[in-house]
């Protein structure tokens, strides 16, 4: 049974391991979302972000550029993605 068990995890990673960029796609997507859905919010208000397994009081302001900084990051992979060499 322990086999069994062991085969059917390493089933279940491999489909994101298999395309990456929709992995991307998607974490792009999130953080988009993250963005538009703190615009929305008043500016006096303050929002709980994660970092790590702990999450911190933060101004919106603060949280928008934190998601922002993370959407550039990944489109910037997207783009180093798109610009390699296929094989």
């Amino acid at each position: 049974m322990a086999s069994s068990s062991s085969s059917s995890s390493a089933s279940l990673s491999t489909p994101s391991s298999e395309n990456p960029r929709h992995d991307l796609f998607k974490e792009i997507r999130s953080h988009e979302i993250a963005i538009s859905e703190l615009n929305s919010l008043a500016a006096s208000r303050n929002v709980y972000q994660k970092n790590g397994r702990l999450f911190f009081r933060k101004s919106i302001k603060t949280a928008i550029q934190s998601q922002q900084k993370q959407l550039d990051a990944a489109k910037a992979q997207l783009q180093k993605m798109d610009t390699a060499p296929r094989i």
